[in-house]
């Protein structure tokens, strides 16, 4: 008897538990089919896929197939192909002349691999406005940069209103429209998702480390993202670095209180930050860091006199005289080999493009501004800080044999600034 109610009980618990396994694959199966459903319907709208017989809308769409129908164009060298503006924010479509002109005044320009677009997310939380970024993909990269910044583009409210990209490839690749990729849309549902699958790309190589013998063309992408800004200045920076907060905001009342400037550019301080430690916004936020070390100037390990000139005890120092608004605090000669950071204005000199992979891009650049006529005056109380310290021996492996050709292409294009500028006093 004992024993009966024993086999009763147990065969109670076990049609218990089917029951809940049956209840669990139910529920399984169920999920399954509503996250494919809703797959297919993200497809639906990213491709305008068709409903009823009839394709759906898609004007973004059509202006990315629009973009890469034309081919792009060759770069001066013939070594790069070019798509500008492979997609075009919502303010660069709506842009008008005479038409808001406050918004107008500043953009910012930046470069890179799609290994290194994730800080992309970050870059327009902080900024705010119009930004153009240039990408370089090589190889199976072009599809998957062209898949994902379309993506961007339509998950991302704030990117799609403020960012255009512009695609750079080698001259023998094309890109091509991403309708039939679908692996790279897998999973994609909101802008979170789209950045989670740039962060798995995240450090796939160096920027100067691309592989193939392939080089990083960077200053053709500064050049690109620069002549992709409708704005009257422009700040040209490296994707992993962060300007202080509301910079644009700043230097346009600065800006509109002065009037024309002429031949001057508007120098920002550059430091880096440990990796663990939260960006600062403001100056009293990064001398506060400075003070103990958290933050330190840029290149301070690697090449001190690179940024030496910018006399960073002076600027750290008037913070407590100078908290007003944003002002030139000081102008500075250039020396050689300072390569700041800096705002300028379109007329400015466009960067090289002889130089690619590392060294001289940059210093190249402020040495031609320093020929022809230009000022640097160092702005009061905004700045950039790098993401992390500069240390040695985290570079790529061919960096020496890099920077020792580029020396050399640099003695040549210094030679050449006194043909360009026979009637400049000034030399590098």
């Amino acid at each position: 008897m004992h024993l009966s109610k024993k086999c009763s009980v147990f065969k109670v618990v076990l049609s218990a538990l089917l029951i809940v396994a049956l209840l669990q694959l139910i529920y399984l199966s169920f999920l399954s089919r509503f996250h494919g459903k809703q797959q297919r319907y993200r497809y639906s709208e990213l491709f305008g896929v068709k409903k009823n017989g009839h394709p759906e809308k898609n004007s973004r769409k059509e202006r990315l197939r629009y973009s890469l129908s034309t081919g792009g164009i060759f770069d001066h060298s013939g070594q790069y192909r070019v798509y500008k503006y492979l997609v075009k924010s919502d303010f660069t479509t709506n842009l008008k002349p005479g038409t808001d002109p406050g918004s107008n005044v500043l953009a910012l320009a930046t470069h890179t691999t799609i290994n290194n677009l994730h800080h992309l997310e970050s870059l327009v939380e902080r900024w705010h406005n119009p930004l153009a970024v240039a990408i370089f993909a090589h190889g199976e990269d072009v599809k998957f940069a062209t898949a994902l910044v379309y993506a961007l583009s339509f998950f991302c409210p704030q990117i799609q209103s403020l960012v255009d990209f512009h695609l750079v490839c080698l001259s023998g690749e094309m890109a091509s429209f991403p309708e039939q990729d679908r692996e790279h849309f897998a999973g994609l549902e909101d802008c979170a998702s789209v950045f989670s699958r740039l962060e798995t790309h995240r450090d796939k190589h160096k920027n100067y480390a691309i592989g193939g013998n392939v080089s990083y063309p960077n200053n053709l992408l500064r050049n690109v993202a620069r002549g992709g800004t409708q704005s009257s200045y422009v700040l040209v920076l490296d994707i992993d670095m962060m300007p202080s907060a509301d910079l644009h905001q700043q230097f346009l009342a600065m800006i509109l209180g002065r009037g024309p400037t002429g031949d001057e550019v508007f120098v920002l301080p550059a430091f880096e930050i440990r990796h663990a430690r939260k960006m600062p916004a403001n100056k009293a936020e990064l001398v506060q860091l400075y003070q103990v070390g958290e933050v330190r100037p840029f290149y301070e390990e690697l090449c001190p006199r690179c940024q030496a000139p910018t006399n960073y005890s002076r600027w750290v120092n008037s913070h407590v005289r100078e908290p007003g608004p944003l002002a030139a605090a000081y102008t500075l000669t250039w020396t050689d080999p300072w390569e700041p950071f800096y705002i300028g204005p379109r007329a400015a000199p466009l960067y090289d493009e002889n130089f690619k992979q590392y060294g001289f891009n940059r210093i190249s650049q402020a040495c031609e501004l320093h020929v022809a006529g230009y000022r640097f005056s160092v702005l009061s109380s905004a700045f950039v800080v790098h993401r992390g310290f500069k240390i040695q021996g985290e570079f790529h492996a061919r960096k020496d044999e890099e920077n020792k050709r580029n020396r050399v292409l640099f003695r040549s294009f210094k030679e050449g600034l006194k043909t360009k500028y026979p009637s400049s006093g000034r030399r590098c």
